[in-house]
């Protein structure tokens, strides 16, 4: 198939006329997306070739020097302490996601299915919205407060005589690492799942009651089929989150802990930047794994 494209052109009378020119339909496409090609990939593209490049690199403490070598790789992969902290970053994504996905889940269906008004689902989806208004750094800081030693929670307990001395655990531990990330992102649990509920008919509820199905059986047969591409899309959004944070780490595990996006923080204070360009390369082939798997077993393009 071709497309006309029309052009003002003078003639060799000097008058103006209009000349058409045929261009293929496939070229006038890729014309079409050519600024879309040209913004991702200088702004994406590019910048993840130079790190895949300058993990090739070699460095001291003087500089990095360009160089096709595998020994960042190498001594990444080779080390314990590295498999440690990937196993760590792996178990932070596997319990934010399972408390997110049952958090996000009960409070999308509650909106969906239990409040009638679409101006109130509105309103209660718009103040689940608020705390995300202030920076992340704000609402994670916000906890300790509340955890500390002389925190809210251990004063509590221990003017009630619940406790006879602070419990050490709540702040500056896996624990207090694990609550900010859920709270830090359950929203992006919430808003697909919920987007993914709303557009279930609902007549398909009363021919499940029909059929002689109770609530739990409309539940599990029905709503969770259905939900499955807001939930993949829901963990995409907190697997990625939560494999690349590292402020998170940092500040509630109070140095305790460590994940694979701290240690890359590491070596570039350290100015070790092949190192973590090398780092950073496999936990970008991780997280598309994950991703890849999740696309294969639910298939998102009808809620995109």
């Amino acid at each position: 198939m071709t497309t006309i494209a029309t052009a003002r052109v003078e003639t060799e009378t000097g008058k103006a006329g209009w000349r058409n020119w045929s261009l293929p339909l496939g070229v006038l496409s890729y014309l079409q997306a050519l600024p879309l090609i040209v913004i991702l990939g200088f702004f994406f593209l590019l910048p993840i070739l130079m790190i895949a490049v300058v993990s090739f690199w070699d460095y001291d403490f003087a500089g990095i020097y360009p160089a096709l070598l595998s020994t960042n790789y190498t001594d990444s992969l080779g080390s314990w302490v590295t498999w440690k902290t990937y196993l760590n970053t792996i178990k932070f994504m596997l319990i934010v996601w399972a408390l997110t996905l049952f958090i996000g889940f009960w409070v999308a269906y509650y909106l969906a299915f239990y409040i009638r008004k679409p101006t109130t689902q509105m309103i209660l989806f718009l103040i689940c919205t608020v705390p995300f208004l202030t920076s992340n750094i704000i609402r994670m800081i916000s906890w300790i407060p509340v955890l500390g030693r002389n925190g809210l929670i251990n004063s509590s307990l221990i003017k009630m005589g619940i406790i006879p001395q602070p419990i050490e655990w709540l702040l500056y531990s896996d624990f207090a690492v694990i609550l900010a990330m859920v709270h830090l992102y359950t929203l992006f649990m919430v808003t697909p799942i919920f987007n993914t509920l709303m557009r279930i008919d609902r007549s398909l509820f009363e021919a499940a009651r029909d059929a002689g199905a109770n609530g739990w059986q409309i539940l599990w047969n029905v709503v969770i089929p259905l939900a499955k591409p807001g939930i993949a899309i829901g963990t995409i959004f907190v697997v990625t989150l939560v494999m690349a944070d590292f402020s998170t780490v940092q500040v509630m595990s109070g140095g305790q802990s460590a994940s694979v996006a701290l240690m890359m923080k590491n070596q570039m204070s350290l100015l070790q930047y092949p190192a973590a360009a090398a780092n950073a390369v496999v936990l970008l082939i991780l997280v598309l794994l994950m991703v890849a798997a999740i696309l294969r077993v639910v298939d998102i393009r009808k809620e995109l």
